[in-house]
């Protein structure tokens, strides 16, 4: 009943021009993503995920995706996983905002993709550009005119410094530190701490310091 009544005030607003506010993720990736909307002042309708028994937050319900399908709808995904984002981001149809907390500091000389999350205390300088649906992870940092593919992750505490080139759905990982000038190609995982003092070719996975690789990636 309880939801029921959630689709029918959710279809009154939609009727009235009110824009509705969804986390594309049930689970905790999508709860630090509730916290970055509240810090810019948006209300948050409701999360999608295919489990609709999961409960996030007392007040919030869950809905698949299906049952969103409304002209004022806008969603940002709250999954990590690169790969799981970009499937759900290709059964979405609603069109997707940037969430970027108020701690974070993002340069105005910067570009963020559509879709791009940007959370607590992570650093964007001026010159970067980032490809759709990044993810720049708690107190990140991501040095001037670096370039990002789609579906990147840079992790909790990473340090991208100056030009380095990120392919897509690559992943580095928590602490991980790229020197400057680097490229890493698409669908690539950086292990935590890693030190990556060499370009890195595409589907591989690179730990330790200095980086070294250890197997290929489908």
């Amino acid at each position: 009943m309880k939801g029921s009544l959630k689709m029918v005030l959710q279809q009154l607003k939609n009727s009235m021009g009110i824009t509705e506010t969804y986390i594309y993720g049930a689970s905790g990736h999508g709860k630090v993503i509730l916290d970055i909307l509240e810090s810019q002042g948006i209300e948050l309708t409701g999360f999608i995920d295919d489990d609709l028994s999961k409960n996030v937050f007392a007040g919030y319900t869950v809905f698949r995706v299906d049952q969103v399908k409304h002209a004022s709808a806008r969603i940002v995904m709250g999954i990590g996983s690169n790969n799981i984002r970009k499937m759900a981001v290709e059964k979405a149809t609603m069109p997707f905002i940037n969430a970027v907390h108020s701690t974070a500091v993002v340069s105005p000389k910067s570009q963020i993709g559509t879709g791009t999350v940007v959370m607590q205390m992570a650093v964007v300088q001026a010159g970067t550009k980032t490809g759709r649906h990044c993810i720049i992870n708690t107190a990140a940092s991501v040095d001037h005119d670096c370039n990002l593919g789609d579906f990147v992750h840079i992790s909790p505490g990473a340090i991208l410094c100056g030009n380095v080139t990120v392919g897509d759905l690559t992943w580095v990982g928590a602490g991980a530190t790229v020197i400057q000038g680097i490229t890493i190609g698409s669908n690539v995982k950086i292990g935590a701490g890693a030190v990556i003092i060499r370009d890195v070719p595409d589907n591989v996975t690179v730990v330790g310091n200095p980086g070294r690789m250890i197997g290929s990636r489908d």
